[in-house]
């Protein structure tokens, strides 16, 4: 088996990048279904193309053997100008997944690090990401990466 190659996305990747993000969402849609519809999938081809030509929002796959088992999608954020906040350089992770069938071999854990690394190097001063609640594995998972609670959304349903 060759080594995990982790590196930005390209066009010819958006079929395999597509079958993931539908993973993703069925995560989702099964825990919330009153919030996602099933069967869907975040990005359009046409998004996902505009997405990765986008130099502030740079997604990164692990690809192993010449296949994609994983992606990470980031975006830059900045309060530039904000009255209330300092001017800190932030890249959000909107998107971290691995293929199901491929979990349990670090490829999380590989993509996050390649992402912190890329973080740090470029001068931002914090990695942030949200997690759903209902996604107890992705909450444990982060946890054991060493990512603590910034903010807790919270929500009445009526």
């Amino acid at each position: 088996m060759g080594e995990l190659n982790i590196r930005r996305a390209a066009e010819q990747d958006i079929p395999v990048i597509g079958r993931l993000l539908y993973q993703v969402h069925k995560v989702h849609s099964d825990a919330r279904p009153d919030l996602f519809k099933a069967g869907a999938k975040k990005y359009t081809d046409d998004q996902l193309r505009q997405i990765l030509t986008d130099g502030l929002r740079p997604v990164f796959v692990a690809e192993k053997d010449g296949s994609i088992l994983g992606y990470a999608f980031c975006v830059h954020q900045q309060h530039t100008g904000s009255g209330n906040m300092t001017d800190v350089k932030t890249l959000y992770i909107d998107d971290l997944c691995v293929d199901g069938a491929a979990r349990g071999g670090h490829i999380g854990r590989s993509l996050y690090e390649y992402v912190l690394n890329y973080a740090k190097e470029r001068g931002y001063y914090n990695v942030t990401l949200n997690v759903w609640a209902a996604n107890t594995g992705a909450l444990r998972f982060y946890e054991k990466l060493g990512l603590r609670p910034q903010k807790i959304g919270m929500e009445a349903i009526l």
